[in-house]
C-alpha cells in the first residue's frame, strides 16, 4: 500500500486520509464525525474522513479527546467485525487509537481518539 495522502479542507473543517487514492469504496459511518471507507471484497481500507476535525483534535484537560464509535452498533455483524479488524490494523491504526469503555461487565463500547502526532508528522 502506498504512503497515505492527507488533506485538510479548512472551510469544511474536514480531514481526508487516503490509503488508496482513486479506488472505489463503501463508506462505513463510525459516528457523526468519522467515516471509514473500505474495499469490501478485499477487506482493505481506502480512506478515513474526519468531519469537525478541529473539534476532535482539541485536547481536553485530562488528555486526548475520545469519541464513541456509535455507528458500529447499527452495522450488520459481518461489516462491524470487518470494520473493527481494519481499525485495529495498519495503516488505519496509525491515525486512530482504538480502545473501549465498559460501563458494565458485559458491555463494551468502542471508542477512538485521533493520533495527532502521526497526522501532523505525515501532513508536514
Amino acid at each position: 500500500m502506498a504512503e497515505p495522502q492527507i488533506r485538510y479542507d479548512e472551510p469544511s473543517d474536514t480531514l481526508y486520509v487516503s490509503f488508496a487514492p482513486g479506488e472505489s469504496a463503501t463508506g462505513v459511518e463510525l459516528n457523526d464525525n468519522l467515516l471509514l471507507r473500505i474495499d469490501k471484497p478485499t477487506r482493505t481500507p481506502v480512506g478515513l474522513t474526519v468531519f469537525n476535525y478541529s473539534l476532535l483534535a482539541q485536547a481536553t484537560e485530562i488528555g486526548p479527546r475520545s469519541f464513541p464509535l456509535t455507528g458500529l452498533a447499527d452495522l450488520r455483524e459481518e461489516i462491524r467485525d470487518m470494520a473493527l479488524s481494519i481499525l485495529q490494523s495498519p495503516p488505519v491504526n496509525e491515525f486512530l487509537l482504538l480502545s473501549a469503555y465498559s460501563p458494565a461487565s458485559r458491555e463494551m463500547i468502542p471508542i477512538a481518539s485521533l493520533r495527532l502526532d502521526r497526522i501532523t508528522s505525515r501532513a508536514a
